[in-house]
């Protein structure tokens, strides 16, 4: 023991003094027959902060993936859809207006929508098409800005549509071609019902980076798709009984009025939280007969997965951090051991059982601090470099990660929670204390008398 650890110890007899770090300090460097306990604390701080930067990145990368799905899927869909029931919705404009007024919804948007066939030059697919105007389609950002080819300059005037790159690509199809779309649905003869068959120009490609979206759903002008879903009824106008005998067609046409009406009404909010407090408030707006789905209900069993499978993982990863301070408790129990004569040395000076019972507190907590700290910062570097990672391991294992296939999106998010981060940190320091007490608590008991009767 050197002179200034003893003259420590006479000085500072208090808890946490500056002679109990030093011992601490000295048992933390190896000394050459001490190697072998050196390399199992070395091995511990390793494990220790693997298993912090695991927790980390896997619940940042769940993080990101839940707060990407659901800006993707509540950025098309709203927090609200509300359906009509008992009339005909051709108020559909009216309503939508009215529910815009209603504190805390930032838009709504009205909308028809139908399944059809979608055919181009190579291949054909299953399609969603749903029908917007421009003024609405601004209203969706997600949408608006994902342009990658064309424009929406003009969309309420020209009969094209809007497809995802990803169809583009199924479809073999790019700006200007044309694609067919086939729904059963058409008009009624006395045979039955004829397939409905349009052909439209492409005049817009998309990719909001979500694979459903982009692979699924072809949007037209709000007009075109009423046309072509049928979705209007004809009302006669006055002078219809002073049409000639002779009509022309044109002439017949001029006589009706064409009364559209659209399928629903999204809704969207500045808190999509507060489903469940603004759904009354907007049943009363709406001033007509409608169901109001929102999007909670509509994705609860997703997101309900989501939120175990982040449980789940959690409490599996943590047992990485369990398993190292274990190894804490072993390399403390064998530095105990081999420090036998030390304690007992140290207590023939003047140590308290509670001065030992610190300094192996304090050595023990060094070694999950540093580990902690360790993993931290790897932690925090991997989560926010996590689709770089991904991207560079692809390409060298020539091995897609993350298929977009399969998770729906096209990159891999990654977003860092500062609390979750916090709680993994604290449980990383607690587990690494508690390890340390049954060995401090041991090194406490020695009997100097019986430490050194044998050395």
């Amino acid at each position: 023991m050197t002179s200034t650890a003893n003259a420590s110890l006479k000085k500072s007899p208090r808890p946490f003094s500056r002679f109990e770090w030093l011992v601490s300090g000295r048992y933390l460097r190896a000394r050459r027959r001490d190697t072998f306990i050196s390399v199992i604390a070395g091995l511990t701080m390793i494990g220790i902060a693997i298993g912090v930067a695991t927790l980390i990145v896997v619940m940042s990368v769940m993080n990101g993936f839940r707060d990407e799905l659901l800006t993707k899927i509540l950025g098309l869909n709203g927090h609200f859809t509300a359906f009509p029931i008992e009339e005909v919705f051709h108020d559909y404009e009216a309503v939508r207006d009215r529910l815009e007024t209603v504190d805390g919804v930032v838009s709504a948007v009205a909308f028809v929508e139908g399944q059809a066939l979608a055919t181009g030059t190579y291949n054909s697919s299953g399609v969603n098409v749903r029908g917007m105007s421009l003024s609405d389609i601004e209203k969706l950002p997600l949408l608006y800005s994902s342009t990658l080819a064309g424009g929406w300059e003009d969309w309420d005037d020209l009969e094209g549509v809007a497809i995802g790159v990803r169809m583009a690509s199924q479809l073999g199809v790019t700006i200007g071609d044309p694609i067919t779309i086939v729904t059963p649905n058409g008009p009624r003869t006395p045979l039955g019902s004829t397939p409905q068959i349009r052909s439209y120009p492409v005049n817009v490609i998309f990719d909001v980076g979500m694979v459903e979206f982009d692979s699924l759903f072809v949007f037209m002008p709000i007009r075109a798709a009423q046309n072509y879903f049928r979705l209007y009824e004809d009302r006669l106008r006055e002078g219809f009984d002073e049409l000639p005998l002779m009509a022309t067609d044109e002439e017949i046409d001029a006589a009706y009025e064409r009364v559209y009406t659209a399928t629903a009404v999204e809704v969207f909010l500045t808190d999509p939280d507060s489903t469940w407090s603004k759904q009354l408030e907007l049943e009363q707006a709406a001033g007509r007969p409608m169901v109001f789905t929102d999007w909670q209900r509509r994705n609860q069993t997703f997101f309900s997965a989501l939120q175990v499978e982040r449980v789940v993982m959690f409490t599996i990863l943590s047992m990485i951090v369990l398993v190292a301070a274990f190894n804490i408790i072993s390399s403390l129990v064998m530095l105990v051991k081999d420090k036998g004569p030390d304690i007992a040395v140290l207590r023939t000076m003047g140590a308290t059982r509670a001065s030992i019972m610190r300094i192996f507190c304090i050595t023990g907590t060094a070694i999950g601090f540093i580990g902690t700290i360790a993993g931290f910062l790897l932690g925090l570097v991997l989560a926010i470099n996590a689709e770089t990672i991904r991207a560079w391991i692809s390409d060298v294992i020539g091995v897609a990660l993350f298929p977009p296939e399969v998770f729906m999106l096209s990159q891999l998010p990654s977003r860092v929670d500062p609390t979750e981060v916090t709680v993994v940190l604290v449980m990383a320091l607690a587990l690494s204390f508690l390890a340390t007490l049954y060995p401090a608590w041991r090194a406490a008991q020695y009997d100097p008398v019986e430490a050194l009767r044998y050395e």
